[in-house]
């Protein structure tokens, strides 16, 4: 379990940044801030240890009166996206409910972290699109509107079913993916974006979740 704080965020676009030594690195600028802490789990209440931050605002007529009230007494607007992210006990202490993050307070300048979001959703696809087939074998002798088709997908006596697991067409796309080990390019405190090397799932506008990296050590880049 990836236990490294981190943010949520909103995907702006992607954009080409100038590097120190002149070299263009491919950016996709994610909104992360402000966030605001607005509650946490504790081991003595709870049986583990998290925070929960809110991020964007949300139409005080939309939200639910008990929690419209909690959000008043930490005096902070209703967030529209709430998550909640496993942290040790450590981490935990370093912050207050209701104080408000910055990308700063988090990430570094050459950090690795991974960004998680829903993809983009496609529809029913077909093998082609979904699976990267190749398509049918021949369009000759007779054949018929089976240039995309999947082929064969079982046999007719042994086993006489469709094995599990087969390949075919189907929805593609809408979700839940986690790019791991991307690169912090740069931290803009003062517009609350942060700038990450590579792409990050999901469509513009699309809400994702950055924390620190699971598999990697966050070292700065040499």
């Amino acid at each position: 379990m990836n236990t490294n704080f981190g943010l949520i965020g909103k995907k702006l676009g992607n954009t080409q940044i100038f590097q120190e030594d002149g070299e263009v690195a491919r950016v996709t600028a994610i909104q992360t801030g402000p966030c605001v802490v607005v509650g946490k789990r504790t081991q003595a209440k709870d049986g583990y240890t998290a925070l929960q931050l809110g991020f964007g605002t949300k139409r005080k007529k939309l939200v639910k009166k008990p929690q419209l009230a909690l959000y008043e007494k930490l005096g902070v607007e209703p967030p529209s996206v709430v998550r909640e992210f496993r942290v040790t006990a450590d981490i935990a202490d370093k912050y207050e409910v209701g104080q408000a993050l910055k990308p700063s307070d988090v990430f570094t300048e050459g950090q690795i972290i991974d960004v998680s979001g829903t993809s983009k959703g496609r529809g029913f696809a077909g093998v082609m699109k979904r699976h990267n087939f190749s398509g049918a074998g021949t369009v000759g002798h007779g054949t018929h509107e089976y240039k995309r088709h999947g082929g064969s997908i079982g046999m007719n006596m042994t086993p006489g079913h469709t094995l599990k697991g087969q390949r075919m067409g189907g929805q593609y796309g809408n979700k839940a993916i986690t790019m791991l080990n991307l690169r912090v390019a740069k931290v803009m405190d003062e517009e609350g974006i942060l700038l990450v090397e590579g792409g990050v799932p999901g469509a513009r506008n699309g809400v994702v979740t950055v924390r620190g990296a699971v598999k990697k050590n966050p070292q700065p880049r040499g």
